[in-house]
């Protein structure tokens, strides 16, 4: 009993010595942990003399090891693509192949299995006025380009689909067009 006695006096002694003053600051360990230091990236001068958002290098690649694409995001550069874009990509089997699946996966759900434009959101009127591949004056560049930046209700689809899949899906439009033009 006395040690239990004893335990017990030395756990409240050791309670009370824990409550220390709250006006003198504890130790810490490594304190730019919990007050981070505030910098400016954008500053004239950036982080310690090295400028954060400067653009890169002329005739960087970037990751990916595809050239940037950098036609604009207008008429004009609708223009330019549909006239001087080529795909680079050799027509396979393979690509095609791949083509159709991803043309399944992102572009049937609008344009249809056939590119009539009749895909299962014409059918059920959530979007009016898709097109139909034969109705329009298509070249690789153009398919290309509003894939990359989107037309009228159609958004880019440039961040799910990968350099090559976008040429692939090209290879395939091209195929369903002349289909329906037969």
């Amino acid at each position: 009993m006395k040690n239990f006695k004893l335990i017990i006096v030395l756990v409240i002694v050791a309670s009370l010595a824990s409550c220390g003053d709250k006006r003198t600051p504890q130790m810490q360990y490594m304190p730019d942990m919990y007050e981070s230091i505030p910098y400016n990236a954008d500053a004239e001068n950036g982080l310690k003399g090295n400028p954060v958002n400067s653009k890169p290098v002329a005739g960087t690649i970037p990751r990916g090891g595809h050239p940037a694409y950098d036609i604009a995001d207008n008429n004009e550069g609708y223009e330019k693509a549909k006239a001087d874009l080529k795909n680079p990509l050799e027509l396979t089997e393979e690509n095609l192949a791949n083509g159709k699946s991803m043309y399944t996966i992102y572009c049937t759900s609008c344009h249809g299995k056939k590119g009539d434009g009749n895909g299962h959101l014409s059918k059920t009127e959530k979007f009016l006025g898709i097109p139909n591949y034969k109705d329009r004056d298509l070249t690789e560049g153009s398919i290309y380009h509003v894939l990359m930046h989107g037309k009228n209700l159609m958004g880019s689809h440039s961040s799910q689909l990968t350099y090559n899949e976008r040429w692939q899906i090209v290879q395939y439009v091209e195929v369903l067009r002349a289909d329906l033009l037969k």
